[in-house]
């Protein structure tokens, strides 16, 4: 997908993350395998019991049979912001250090990879 038609589809879905305690809504996009796969974040009154949206895409890019990551989009209203360190660990999974992370904002984006944003990754 083309820039312009990832952060339209990212600011398009951004409303449908349930964010009712923390009011920061974010929205997830992972490239895989030729295909998109959106996520949300889902919060819960039990905090801990809350899902990021990063994971949320992963989870629906596996439901679909995919394992390879090809490229990570974030976007959220505040701003361009990092995955979660649980995240970083999860998108590690199923890509690798080479791996292109765009963190979306309203008018700003910053691009990085994987291996930046988790140099230590956990590998078994």
């Amino acid at each position: 997908m083309n820039a312009k038609a990832v952060k339209d589809v990212l600011k398009a879905h951004v409303g449908r993350a349930y964010a009712p305690y923390s009011g920061f809504p974010v929205v997830a996009l992972v490239e895989a395998e030729g295909e998109a796969f959106l996520g949300v974040n889902v919060e819960n009154a039990s905090f801990p019991l809350s899902q990021c949206a990063e994971r949320n895409a992963v989870a629906a890019m596996v439901l679909a049979g995919k394992r390879r990551l090809e490229r990570v989009h974030i976007y959220s209203p505040q701003g361009p912001i990092p995955p979660c360190g649980g995240c970083r660990q999860v998108l590690m999974e199923f890509g690798g250090p080479e791996v292109e992370v765009v963190l979306h904002g309203p008018e700003e984006e910053v691009r990085t990879t994987l291996g930046a944003l988790l140099p230590l990754a956990f590998r078994l």
